[in-house]
C-alpha cells in the first residue's frame, strides 16, 4: 500500500463537498484541544497543508513533513516550515518531545503496520501535549458499500479491515478500540474522539457549495460528537494526550 503516485488525484478532490467537511470538521474539533498560541505543532503527512496553515493562521508555530514536492510546494513557506521526508524516517528528523500538537491525518490508512510509526510520533509530544489522529473507520467499513448497493463488497468489508477508496488505492481502517490502546501502550490516552462524514461520505464530488451548507456542517459537526452518529462516520478523529508531569 501507499500515495505515492496519487497527487495529481487527491488535488482534484480538493474542493469537493467531502474534503470540505473533513477539513472544516477537523478544524473545529482541533480547536476544542489546542493550547493558546504559540505552540509548537507538527504535521506529519501534512499534503497540501490545509490544517498546517490553519495552524499557523491561529499564531501557532508550524512544521509540515511530507514526502511529496508536489504537494509541499502548495504551502507558503512564509507560514509553514517544510521538510521533504518519508515518515518512515521521523524519529530522526526531531528530537523526542519536541512538539505540544502532532497532526497525523489520512496517513495510516495507507501503512500495512502503522506501528512504528505511532510510536514515532508518540515520543513527539510533549508532556500536557496532544497527538491528533484522523483515520478510517473500521467500525463501520460496510457502511459506504451497503448504502451504495454494493453488497459483494459490503460483505467483504464485514470479514476485513482493507478497501479501495475513491483514489483507487488499496488502504487500511482502524478499530477505534484497537487504536486506543496502541496509543494507551506508547504512553498517550485517548481524551476525546469524533466523527468525521457521517452524511456526506455518499457525496458524488459536489464542488459547488450546497445554499445550505453552513447547516449541513452545523449536523456533521454535532453527529461527529453525538452517539451512536459518531460511530458510523467515514472517518474517526482520536485525541490522544499526555499526561502531564
Amino acid at each position: 500500500m501507499g500515495f505515492e503516485g496519487a497527487e495529481g488525484r487527491w488535488r482534484a478532490g480538493l474542493g469537493t463537498l467531502r474534503n470540505v467537511v473533513r477539513q472544516e470538521l477537523v478544524t473545529r474539533q482541533l480547536d476544542r484541544h489546542l493550547p493558546a498560541a504559540p505552540a509548537r505543532v507538527l504535521d506529519a503527512g501534512c499534503g497540501q497543508g490545509t490544517q498546517a496553515l490553519r495552524m499557523a493562521e491561529r499564531g501557532h508555530d508550524v512544521t509540515g513533513v511530507d514526502a511529496s514536492r508536489e504537494l509541499l510546494d502548495l504551502i507558503d513557506p512564509a507560514l509553514v516550515r517544510t521538510v521533504r521526508s518519508d515518515l518512515s524516517g521521523l524519529s530522526s528528523l526531531f528530537e523526542p518531545e519536541s512538539f505540544d500538537v502532532v497532526l497525523c491525518h489520512g496517513v495510516l490508512m495507507y501503512l500495512d503496520e502503522p506501528g512504528s510509526l505511532l510510536t514515532d510520533l508518540a515520543a513527539l509530544v510533549r508532556p500536557g501535549g496532544f497527538l491528533s489522529l484522523l483515520v478510517r473507520n473500521g467500525d463501520a467499513l460496510a457502511m459506504r458499500p451497503g448504502l451504495m448497493g454494493d453488497w459483494q463488497a459490503a460483505l467483504r468489508a464485514f470479514e476485513g479491515g482493507h478497501y479501495t477508496n475513491r483514489l483507487g488505492l488499496r488502504a487500511r481502517a482502524d478499530r477505534r478500540l484497537d487504536l486506543s490502546a496502541a496509543l494507551s501502550a506508547r504512553g498517550l490516552e485517548v481524551v476525546a474522539w469524533y466523527g468525521v462524514r457521517v452524511f456526506t461520505d455518499l457525496d458524488p464530488g459536489t464542488e459547488e457549495a450546497p445554499a445550505d451548507l453552513d447547516a449541513l456542517i452545523a449536523c456533521e459537526e454535532l453527529a461527529g460528537r453525538t452517539d451512536p452518529y459518531r460511530s458510523v462516520a467515514a472517518l474517526t478523529h482520536l485525541i490522544g494526550g499526555r499526561q502531564e508531569i
